[in-house]
Protein backbone atom coordinates (compact mmCIF):
# COMPACT_ATOMS: atom_id res chain seq x y z
CA UNK A 1 0.00 0.00 0.00
CA UNK A 2 1.22 3.43 -0.98
CA UNK A 3 2.40 5.49 1.90
CA UNK A 4 0.27 8.51 2.81
CA UNK A 5 1.21 11.75 2.17
CA UNK A 6 0.40 14.42 5.10
CA UNK A 7 -0.52 17.88 3.57
CA UNK A 8 0.38 20.84 5.05
CA UNK A 9 -1.93 22.96 4.83
CA UNK A 10 -0.06 25.96 5.98
CA UNK A 11 2.18 26.54 2.51
CA UNK A 12 -1.07 28.24 0.61
CA UNK A 13 -4.74 29.03 0.13
CA UNK A 14 -4.93 26.06 -2.20
CA UNK A 15 -3.54 23.32 0.48
CA UNK A 16 -5.58 24.66 3.34
CA UNK A 17 -8.70 23.91 1.89
CA UNK A 18 -7.51 20.53 0.82
CA UNK A 19 -6.15 19.28 4.10
CA UNK A 20 -9.74 20.30 5.19
CA UNK A 21 -11.86 18.17 2.54
CA UNK A 22 -9.51 15.39 3.90
CA UNK A 23 -10.28 15.82 7.54
CA UNK A 24 -13.78 15.98 6.80
CA UNK A 25 -13.95 13.11 4.12
CA UNK A 26 -11.55 11.01 6.78
CA UNK A 27 -13.76 11.98 9.38
CA UNK A 28 -17.36 11.02 7.65
CA UNK A 29 -15.42 7.72 6.76
CA UNK A 30 -15.42 7.66 3.44
CA UNK A 31 -13.03 7.14 0.74
CA UNK A 32 -12.15 9.24 -2.28
CA UNK A 33 -14.25 6.93 -4.54
CA UNK A 34 -17.33 6.93 -2.09
CA UNK A 35 -17.47 10.68 -2.00
CA UNK A 36 -17.31 11.69 -5.56
CA UNK A 37 -20.07 8.75 -6.07
CA UNK A 38 -23.41 10.48 -7.84
CA UNK A 39 -21.17 13.38 -9.24
CA UNK A 40 -19.74 13.59 -12.91
CA UNK A 41 -15.77 13.66 -11.42
CA UNK A 42 -13.68 11.01 -10.56
CA UNK A 43 -11.33 10.46 -7.23
CA UNK A 44 -7.82 11.45 -9.26
CA UNK A 45 -9.32 14.78 -9.31
CA UNK A 46 -10.86 14.85 -5.84
CA UNK A 47 -6.96 13.69 -4.61
CA UNK A 48 -5.47 16.50 -6.51
CA UNK A 49 -7.74 18.95 -4.64
CA UNK A 50 -6.80 17.32 -1.40
CA UNK A 51 -2.82 18.17 -2.04
CA UNK A 52 -3.86 21.49 -3.42
CA UNK A 53 -2.79 20.69 -7.04
CA UNK A 54 -5.95 21.02 -8.86
CA UNK A 55 -9.15 23.36 -8.60
CA UNK A 56 -12.47 22.54 -6.77
CA UNK A 57 -15.65 22.68 -9.20
CA UNK A 58 -18.05 24.52 -7.90
CA UNK A 59 -20.89 22.07 -8.81
CA UNK A 60 -18.66 19.55 -7.22
CA UNK A 61 -18.19 21.79 -4.27
CA UNK A 62 -21.97 21.56 -4.15
CA UNK A 63 -22.25 18.00 -4.10
CA UNK A 64 -18.95 17.65 -1.54
CA UNK A 65 -20.68 19.97 0.82
CA UNK A 66 -24.24 17.83 0.84
CA UNK A 67 -22.40 14.36 1.05
CA UNK A 68 -20.19 15.50 3.84
CA UNK A 69 -22.93 18.11 6.04
CA UNK A 70 -20.72 20.98 5.40
CA UNK A 71 -22.81 23.36 5.71
CA UNK A 72 -21.61 25.19 2.41
CA UNK A 73 -18.14 25.34 3.57
CA UNK A 74 -16.81 24.30 0.63
CA UNK A 75 -18.48 26.15 -2.03
CA UNK A 76 -18.03 29.40 -0.12
CA UNK A 77 -14.41 28.82 -0.18
CA UNK A 78 -14.27 27.42 -3.73
CA UNK A 79 -13.56 31.62 -4.88
CA UNK A 80 -10.96 32.11 -2.08
CA UNK A 81 -8.96 29.36 -3.70
CA UNK A 82 -9.60 30.62 -7.55
CA UNK A 83 -8.19 34.15 -6.08
CA UNK A 84 -5.43 32.44 -4.38
CA UNK A 85 -4.27 30.69 -7.64
CA UNK A 86 -5.09 33.34 -10.21
CA UNK A 87 -2.63 35.95 -7.55
CA UNK A 88 0.30 33.08 -7.93
CA UNK A 89 -0.06 32.02 -3.97
CA UNK A 90 1.46 28.74 -4.97
CA UNK A 91 3.45 27.00 -7.92
CA UNK A 92 1.54 24.23 -9.51
CA UNK A 93 4.06 23.25 -12.44
CA UNK A 94 5.31 20.50 -10.13
CA UNK A 95 2.31 18.72 -11.24
CA UNK A 96 2.27 19.09 -14.59
CA UNK A 97 4.18 16.04 -16.21
CA UNK A 98 1.65 13.98 -13.39
CA UNK A 99 -1.57 15.25 -14.95
CA UNK A 100 -0.35 15.13 -18.84
CA UNK A 101 0.01 11.73 -18.26
CA UNK A 102 -3.88 11.29 -17.16
CA UNK A 103 -4.91 13.16 -20.05
CA UNK A 104 -6.95 12.24 -22.51
CA UNK A 105 -5.86 14.97 -25.25
CA UNK A 106 -3.11 17.14 -25.00
CA UNK A 107 -3.00 20.53 -27.04
CA UNK A 108 0.12 22.55 -27.07
CA UNK A 109 1.73 25.63 -29.01
CA UNK A 110 5.69 25.83 -29.31
CA UNK A 111 7.08 29.14 -30.06
CA UNK A 112 10.71 28.67 -29.44
CA UNK A 113 11.36 25.26 -28.59
CA UNK A 114 10.98 21.23 -29.37
CA UNK A 115 8.80 19.83 -27.21
CA UNK A 116 10.68 18.42 -24.87
CA UNK A 117 9.42 15.02 -24.94
CA UNK A 118 10.58 15.39 -28.87
CA UNK A 119 13.90 16.01 -27.93
CA UNK A 120 17.02 14.11 -28.68
CA UNK A 121 20.04 14.22 -26.03
CA UNK A 122 22.51 16.43 -28.23
CA UNK A 123 19.15 18.84 -28.25
CA UNK A 124 18.09 18.57 -24.58
CA UNK A 125 21.93 19.02 -24.01
CA UNK A 126 21.77 22.58 -25.89
CA UNK A 127 18.56 23.88 -24.25
CA UNK A 128 19.87 23.11 -20.95
CA UNK A 129 23.30 24.82 -21.41
CA UNK A 130 21.66 27.96 -22.68
CA UNK A 131 19.38 28.41 -19.58
CA UNK A 132 21.85 27.25 -17.03
CA UNK A 133 25.24 27.48 -18.74
CA UNK A 134 27.24 26.90 -15.43
CA UNK A 135 25.52 23.75 -14.94
CA UNK A 136 27.47 20.41 -14.02
CA UNK A 137 27.69 17.61 -16.09
CA UNK A 138 26.25 15.69 -13.56
CA UNK A 139 22.80 18.14 -13.64
CA UNK A 140 23.13 18.14 -17.36
CA UNK A 141 22.36 14.38 -17.75
CA UNK A 142 19.91 14.06 -15.16
CA UNK A 143 18.01 16.12 -17.15
CA UNK A 144 18.67 14.70 -20.54
CA UNK A 145 17.50 11.58 -19.11
CA UNK A 146 14.34 13.06 -17.13
CA UNK A 147 13.71 14.26 -20.64
CA UNK A 148 13.99 11.32 -22.70
CA UNK A 149 11.74 9.63 -19.90
CA UNK A 150 9.35 11.43 -21.19
CA UNK A 151 9.25 10.51 -24.80
CA UNK A 152 6.52 7.90 -24.34
CA UNK A 153 4.18 10.48 -24.30
CA UNK A 154 4.26 11.06 -28.02
CA UNK A 155 5.29 7.72 -29.24
CA UNK A 156 3.08 5.27 -27.06
CA UNK A 157 -0.26 3.67 -27.86
CA UNK A 158 -1.46 4.21 -24.09
CA UNK A 159 -0.28 8.10 -24.41
CA UNK A 160 -3.01 10.71 -24.63
CA UNK A 161 -3.87 11.90 -27.99
CA UNK A 162 -1.76 15.24 -28.64
CA UNK A 163 -1.92 18.36 -31.21
CA UNK A 164 1.00 20.19 -31.75
CA UNK A 165 1.48 23.34 -33.11
CA UNK A 166 5.58 24.69 -33.72
CA UNK A 167 6.13 28.17 -35.28
CA UNK A 168 8.24 27.80 -38.37
CA UNK A 169 11.57 29.62 -36.82
CA UNK A 170 12.51 26.50 -34.77
CA UNK A 171 13.24 24.28 -37.59
CA UNK A 172 15.31 27.63 -38.68
CA UNK A 173 17.30 27.97 -35.55
CA UNK A 174 20.29 25.69 -35.49
CA UNK A 175 21.13 25.12 -31.99
CA UNK A 176 23.40 22.18 -32.91
CA UNK A 177 25.36 21.42 -35.92
CA UNK A 178 23.90 20.87 -39.09
CA UNK A 179 23.66 16.81 -39.05
CA UNK A 180 22.43 16.52 -35.32
CA UNK A 181 19.85 19.03 -36.22
CA UNK A 182 18.88 17.13 -39.03
CA UNK A 183 18.46 13.83 -37.03
CA UNK A 184 16.44 15.69 -34.41
CA UNK A 185 14.35 17.35 -37.11
CA UNK A 186 13.85 13.43 -38.80
CA UNK A 187 12.80 12.09 -35.59
CA UNK A 188 10.16 14.61 -35.16
CA UNK A 189 8.52 13.09 -39.04
CA UNK A 190 9.05 9.82 -37.48
CA UNK A 191 7.52 10.12 -33.74
CA UNK A 192 4.41 11.46 -36.24
CA UNK A 193 3.99 8.61 -38.38
CA UNK A 194 3.50 6.86 -35.17
CA UNK A 195 0.08 8.46 -35.18
CA UNK A 196 -0.26 9.10 -31.57
CA UNK A 197 0.58 12.99 -32.61
CA UNK A 198 -0.90 15.75 -35.19
CA UNK A 199 2.23 18.02 -36.12
CA UNK A 200 1.16 21.59 -37.55
CA UNK A 201 3.73 24.27 -38.61
CA UNK A 202 3.31 27.85 -38.15
CA UNK A 203 4.48 29.31 -40.91
CA UNK A 204 7.11 32.40 -40.62
CA UNK A 205 4.59 35.14 -41.77
CA UNK A 206 1.54 34.21 -40.50
CA UNK A 207 -0.70 37.23 -38.78
CA UNK A 208 -2.13 34.82 -36.30
CA UNK A 209 0.16 35.05 -33.11
CA UNK A 210 -1.83 34.47 -30.13
CA UNK A 211 0.64 33.09 -27.36
CA UNK A 212 3.66 35.26 -27.77
CA UNK A 213 4.50 34.20 -24.44
CA UNK A 214 5.54 30.95 -24.27
CA UNK A 215 4.94 27.65 -24.94
CA UNK A 216 1.11 27.04 -23.76
CA UNK A 217 -0.61 22.83 -23.22
CA UNK A 218 -4.30 22.45 -23.04
CA UNK A 219 -4.76 19.26 -21.21
CA UNK A 220 -8.45 17.57 -21.21
CA UNK A 221 -9.51 14.22 -19.21
CA UNK A 222 -11.94 12.18 -18.78
CA UNK A 223 -12.96 12.63 -15.41
CA UNK A 224 -11.95 16.20 -14.29
CA UNK A 225 -12.21 19.75 -15.98
CA UNK A 226 -9.36 20.56 -18.48
CA UNK A 227 -5.90 22.55 -17.44
CA UNK A 228 -3.99 25.07 -19.33
CA UNK A 229 -0.31 25.13 -18.64
CA UNK A 230 1.73 28.11 -19.58
CA UNK A 231 5.81 27.84 -19.37
CA UNK A 232 8.56 30.74 -19.47
CA UNK A 233 12.36 30.16 -19.58
CA UNK A 234 12.73 29.59 -15.60
CA UNK A 235 9.38 29.72 -14.41
CA UNK A 236 5.40 27.67 -15.50
CA UNK A 237 1.76 28.33 -14.38
CA UNK A 238 -1.11 26.09 -14.37
CA UNK A 239 -4.40 27.84 -15.47
CA UNK A 240 -7.50 25.29 -14.20
CA UNK A 241 -10.02 28.98 -13.89
CA UNK A 242 -12.75 27.55 -16.38
CA UNK A 243 -13.16 31.10 -18.08
CA UNK A 244 -10.16 31.52 -18.27
CA UNK A 245 -9.25 27.95 -19.71
CA UNK A 246 -11.97 28.66 -22.34
CA UNK A 247 -9.90 31.48 -23.40
CA UNK A 248 -7.46 29.47 -24.31
CA UNK A 249 -9.16 27.05 -25.87
CA UNK A 250 -10.34 29.34 -28.05
CA UNK A 251 -7.31 31.43 -28.96
CA UNK A 252 -5.73 28.01 -29.87
CA UNK A 253 -8.37 26.92 -32.11
CA UNK A 254 -7.30 30.18 -33.66
CA UNK A 255 -3.86 29.10 -33.96
CA UNK A 256 -4.27 25.98 -35.21
CA UNK A 257 -6.69 27.45 -37.89
CA UNK A 258 -3.97 29.80 -38.83
CA UNK A 259 -0.97 26.72 -39.19
CA UNK A 260 -0.13 24.49 -41.85
CA UNK A 261 -2.31 21.34 -42.24
CA UNK A 262 -0.19 18.13 -41.33
CA UNK A 263 0.95 16.68 -44.12
CA UNK A 264 2.57 19.63 -45.80
CA UNK A 265 4.05 20.59 -42.36
CA UNK A 266 5.67 17.33 -42.13
CA UNK A 267 7.19 17.92 -45.71
CA UNK A 268 8.15 21.68 -44.13
CA UNK A 269 9.91 19.55 -41.25
CA UNK A 270 11.50 17.20 -43.70
CA UNK A 271 12.58 19.77 -45.90
CA UNK A 272 14.52 21.52 -43.36
CA UNK A 273 16.05 18.27 -42.16
CA UNK A 274 17.57 17.79 -45.66
CA UNK A 275 19.05 21.42 -45.54
CA UNK A 276 21.22 20.22 -42.92
CA UNK A 277 21.94 16.97 -44.54
CA UNK A 278 23.67 19.55 -47.09
CA UNK A 279 25.30 21.00 -44.23
CA UNK A 280 23.55 24.58 -44.32
CA UNK A 281 20.69 26.85 -43.19
CA UNK A 282 17.67 25.27 -44.73
CA UNK A 283 15.74 28.00 -46.48
CA UNK A 284 12.18 28.33 -47.61
CA UNK A 285 12.17 27.52 -51.13
CA UNK A 286 9.22 26.53 -51.30
CA UNK A 287 6.24 28.54 -49.91
CA UNK A 288 4.23 27.27 -47.06
CA UNK A 289 5.55 23.51 -47.59
CA UNK A 290 3.23 22.69 -49.95
CA UNK A 291 5.39 21.33 -52.19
Amino acid sequence: MAQRRDIDGSTSVPTFYGKELRYQRERAGLSLEALVEGSFYGKSLLSDIERGKRRMPLDLARHVDRVLETDGFFERRCEDVRRARLAGCADYAFSVFELEGRAQEVEEWDPSLIPGPMQLAPYIRSVVLTAHPSASEETVVARIEARRARAWLFEDRHAPESWIVLHESILRKPINPPDVMADQLAHIVEVAHKRRVVMQILPLDSEVQPFLMGTTRLMTFADAPPVMYTEGMYSGRLVDDPSLVRQYAKAYGRLRAAALPPEPSLRLIEQAADGYRMGKYPDRSVPNGTA
